[in-house]
């Protein structure tokens, strides 16, 4: 049962249960699929900080840019899933733990918009023709920003009066 839907599934969306526990019911939506699909019990200290910590990241004044700018968003997302990249860490997202960890999922910059790309890795994914399939989403910075910040501020406030 969705109590809070930030964003739009077909580009970001965060969609966030009723208040129950420490646990809390988060999906998370990116090209109009669903990303939560294995796990969308979210321990809310841990996804908090994680999603925080992400906002931080994301308002740092790094160089996100398509590291390959001749090749697709696509193409880029598998040439640093190859790990040949010596700096492609910094193009990581989506890392707040266990609710999606099946997704590896990336993000560039390019001028005021956002480019997130991801794939699902486990052999156990729900939607097998999906498995290892590159995943694209252009939007604007301000809206990735807006759904991050909003569903985290809704998180801590629902934390702290539930």
């Amino acid at each position: 049962m969705i109590h809070h839907r930030f964003g739009h599934p077909s580009q970001f969306a965060i969609e966030i249960g009723p208040p129950t526990s420490q646990l809390r019911e988060v999906d998370l939506w990116a090209a109009g699929v669903l990303l939560t699909c294995d796990d969308d019990l979210a321990y809310l200290p841990t996804f908090s900080w994680s999603m925080e910590a992400t906002l931080t990241w994301l308002l740092k004044d790094h160089d996100r840019s398509l590291p390959y700018p001749e090749l697709s968003p696509e193409e880029n997302h598998r040439r640093l899933q190859l790990g040949e990249y010596e700096d492609r860490e910094r193009f990581f997202f989506l890392n707040w733990g266990p609710t999606t960890d099946n997704v590896l999922a990336l993000l560039f910059r390019r001028g005021t918009d956002l480019i997130l790309t991801f794939e699902f890795w486990r052999p156990t994914h729900p939607r097998p023709e999906e498995i290892g399939k590159v995943f694209v989403v252009e939007m604007p910075e301000r809206d990735l920003l807006r759904c991050l910040l909003q569903s985290l501020c809704t998180l801590l406030r629902e934390a702290k009066t539930g």
